[in-house]
């Protein structure tokens, strides 16, 4: 017997503007750990790899949780599950604001991430209440107001952190997310539950996934320092090989799995997802490196710039990402996706290779990070463009989720790894890593960027294959 539900009451202009507040104040919370990284690792005794890890918690947490998110609001409703989400958020940024030390930082960060599943849920809300064409309008500027929200976060993290603590630089932005939930709570009228599809949610495969994650980050975060204990380093290698192996056979054979991997076998598919691994894997080495070169004392080869001079040099870059999704949206409909991807690959090579030869003055990385913002831009925005449009409606969901994951992936394999480099490059006794290691950071990035020019080769001109 089919169910049927009362159509949704529209959505006023308060509702959008709680959602548009709560957009702001997540994306501003989301970007204070990058500006400021350098200082936490000061003030909580990190290495370069547990900084590495720190700035990929909320990231690799989101990714676990955007798919559990998207169920939940079919079964019982976006407002609903945004509500608690947003609860979870909150609680993740006081036990953040309240950290004594880098394993509660990094508990805090994992609730944080609840946050990236609560931006497509809002984007839901907004279809459910608004016709067609002013939904497209609402969710541009929520997503616009997320962007902001983030840009503001990466200048104001620094001179709170410094003329206050580190401790309300988190607190702050969760005070603006908590009051922006009670608006929601308060504006947003509820949406009706959309039956829920398939067999529920993947559990196994979630548990098998995050145990994969996990497992990963600790083989690439700790590989250098277990190389004097090898039984250890196989043991997880061992158990890496173990979640994967199981993760895989679970998502083959569930009835609603959390990634559907059979679409891998589809060519616009897997090669969207082999391409953004690799084309994230170079951007995560500049979004890492070039704060922790910022930060090197200026009597050495850095600058020795503070958390607030840091956000203010990162700010062009973040510029630069944000007009790069519409520029390749353009470009796609114009030139097709392998001409922008090309494109892209190219400048992001240049831009890391450029910051491997030429890092003594500032402007020289301010240029680099931000060409190589804009070449991921470009590149993402293309892939996942690519994706959506060459799949059948009903799979868009299933297929744009495995870019995301391969994305997130990517990310965190990149700032591992370039995160392993500065620690393996760091002289004993000293905590500022050599200049040869950031070196060899970019130039790996760029080794892995060019790359993917082999995989790019094989795309056809346009959209769909």
């Amino acid at each position: 017997m089919t169910t049927t539900h009362a159509p949704a009451r529209p959505i006023g202009k308060a509702a959008v503007g709680a959602l548009g507040a709560l957009a702001v104040a997540t994306g501003a919370l989301e970007s204070v750990v990058t500006p400021t990284l350098p200082l936490l690792q000061r003030e909580l005794d990190m290495s370069p790899a547990e900084g590495a890890l720190l700035s990929i918690v909320l990231l690799v947490t989101g990714a676990l949780i955007t798919p559990i998110a998207g169920t939940l609001g079919d079964r019982y409703g976006g407002k609903r599950v945004v509500v608690r989400l947003m609860a979870v958020v909150c609680a993740g940024g006081l036990v953040s604001a309240l950290a004594p030390n880098l394993p509660v930082l990094v508990l805090g960060q994992v609730l944080q991430g609840a946050m990236v599943g609560a931006l497509p849920l809002s984007f839901i809300l907004v279809r459910a209440h608004l016709p067609a064409g002013e939904s497209k309008v609402a969710i541009g500027v929520v997503s616009g107001l997320f962007v902001g929200g983030a840009m503001a976060g990466t200048l104001a993290a620094g001179p709170v952190a410094e003329g206050l603590s580190r401790h309300w630089m988190f607190a702050l932005p969760t005070f603006a997310v908590t009051g922006a939930t009670v608006l929601v709570h308060r504006l947003t009228p509820h949406d009706p539950p959309r039956r829920p599809q398939g067999a529920g949610i993947d559990w196994p495969g979630l548990v098998l996934l995050s145990g994969t994650l996990v497992t990963l980050m600790l083989v690439l975060g700790l590989g250098a320092d277990l190389v004097t204990q090898p039984l250890v380093l196989l043991g997880l290698v061992v158990l890496l090989a173990a979640f994967g192996t199981g993760w895989v056979a679970v998502e083959r054979r569930a009835a609603s799995p959390m990634v559907d991997l059979r679409m891998l076998t589809r060519p616009a598919v897997g090669k969207s997802c082999v391409l953004t691994f690799l084309i994230c894997v170079g951007t995560s080495a500049a979004t890492y490196l070039v704060p922790q070169l910022f930060a090197v004392p200026a009597d050495t080869y850095g600058f020795g710039a503070s958390a607030t001079a840091i956000g203010f040099f990162l700010l062009p870059g973040a510029l630069a990402a944000s007009v790069a999704g519409p520029i390749s949206g353009i470009g796609v409909r114009r030139l097709g996706s392998r001409a922008v991807v090309t494109a892209g690959v190219l400048l992001m090579a240049v831009g890391l290779l450029g910051l491997a030869a030429a890092h003594t003055e500032i402007w020289h990385l301010v240029l680099g990070k931000a060409l190589v913002a804009l070449a991921n831009g470009l590149c993402v925005t293309a892939m996942v463009t690519r994706t959506a449009t060459s799949v059948d409606l009903g799979d868009t969901g299933i297929a744009t989720g495995l870019v995301l994951v391969t994305r997130v992936i990517g990310f965190a394999v990149g700032v591992q790894v370039t995160g392993a480099i500065l620690t393996a490059g760091t002289p004993s006794g000293s905590k500022i890593p050599a200049e040869s290691a950031f070196v060899a950071g970019f130039v790996l990035a760029a080794a892995v960027t060019v790359l993917s020019l082999l995989v790019v080769r094989t795309m056809s001109k346009g959209v769909k294959e």
